[in-house]
């Protein structure tokens, strides 16, 4: 069945078929309805996607580049509302979003392999051996919560005015034993040796940075226990060790809202109340924050402005490419706020 036998059919030229599934503005709306009418009748599903692709030097499509495999990452309730955001705001312009693993299986890689016009990089280092993939093809790029390679564009949160803000209300509300709970991937789980070198990739050190500068600005001495990643059994095994000594700390500055709601659990286990005996201040403002008891301080990042920003960046890069013009490094930065519940009170006396 091809575009040919459609024609013969209508009584129209091939062309004319053509532009019935491709351009539909080239024709009136009853002959584009009597071209698919008659393509149905004879089982014709339209034109071949990749020959239209090959034509066209367009695809239709994107990717986004994870560091987890896809089903982690609609686990994830950051990176779900993140991906829903990003579909929302491409479904107007006709891309479709293709969600690419960081590793691909018997000899297919994603990044190299899939076809696609652009490519957001989610949480992935520059360096991540598939973005290199991606930079080879000369693709448009834009990275989200990680460090852009350069020329590209970037769209982040403003993670160390975040950890300011949280870092600030517990100074404020009188904390000077404050510990900090955080992932590194680089080191075995533990207390930091050095809490400004504590942390690994791109929003964990921004983070990270952000609580030590304001707490020592204010004359606190932090404390950094360290684990592998953001997920169990992590982030319990390093809660219940951070609260395990005879002086633990008075308030605990979490890297998420899962490591927060972790110590909250560790804190009840070991028979300290929050937010009277620990506070406990998280990060991202999920779901979780609102259903935990106590209700969780946080700061909150607006997954919907991020998702919107990020699309926005990648179709303007798609522009600039398919016009020509010179890529537009630019950055976007999405603000975030304290949202004060019921996790955090002055420290015992």
């Amino acid at each position: 069945m091809t575009l040919q036998t459609i024609a013969d059919r209508v009584g129209v030229s091939r062309m004319t078929v053509s532009n019935a599934f491709s351009r539909p503005d080239q024709l009136s709306a009853e002959m584009r309805r009597t071209i698919l009418d008659a393509a149905a009748q004879l089982g014709y599903v339209g034109p071949d996607p990749s020959a239209r692709a090959l034509a066209r030097g367009t695809t239709g499509a994107v990717g986004v580049l994870l560091t987890e495999s896809v089903g982690a990452a609609f686990r994830d309730p950051i990176a779900a509302a993140f991906f829903g955001a990003v579909a929302e705001e491409l479904a107007p312009t006709g891309l479709a979003v293709v969600l690419l693993p960081a590793n691909g299986a018997e000899g297919m890689i994603p990044a190299r392999d899939i076809p696609m016009d652009a490519a957001l990089v989610y949480g992935c280092a520059a360096d991540y051996p598939a973005v290199d993939w991606l930079v080879r093809r000369k693709l448009p790029l834009v990275f989200v919560d990680g460090d852009p390679r350069p020329g590209s564009a970037s769209v982040i949160l403003d993670e160390r005015e975040g950890a300011r803000l949280a870092a600030q209300h517990l100074l404020d509300l009188g904390h000077r034993r404050v510990a900090t709970f955080t992932m590194n991937v680089e080191v075995p789980p533990g207390w930091a040796p050095d809490v400004t070198a504590a942390a690994s990739g791109f929003v964990a050190r921004e983070r990270q940075l952000g609580w030590i500068e304001t707490l020592t600005a204010g004359c606190a001495t932090p404390v950094t226990y360290e684990v592998h990643d953001n997920m169990e059994p992590y982030i319990s095994e390093g809660a219940r060790a951070l609260l395990a000594g005879d002086t633990p700390p008075t308030a605990v500055l979490c890297f998420s809202d899962l490591m927060a709601a972790a110590v909250v659990h560790a804190a009840e286990q070991r028979g300290l109340r929050v937010p009277q005996d620990v506070s406990v201040i998280g990060y991202d403002d999920v779901p979780l924050a609102r259903r935990l008891r106590p209700t969780l301080t946080t700061i909150r990042q607006d997954f919907e402005a991020k998702g919107r920003a990020a699309a926005g960046a990648l179709t303007r890069s798609i522009a600039r490419e398919r016009a020509g013009d010179p890529a537009d490094p630019e950055q976007h930065v999405v603000a975030v706020a304290l949202v004060v519940r019921d996790s955090t009170a002055p420290p015992p006396s």
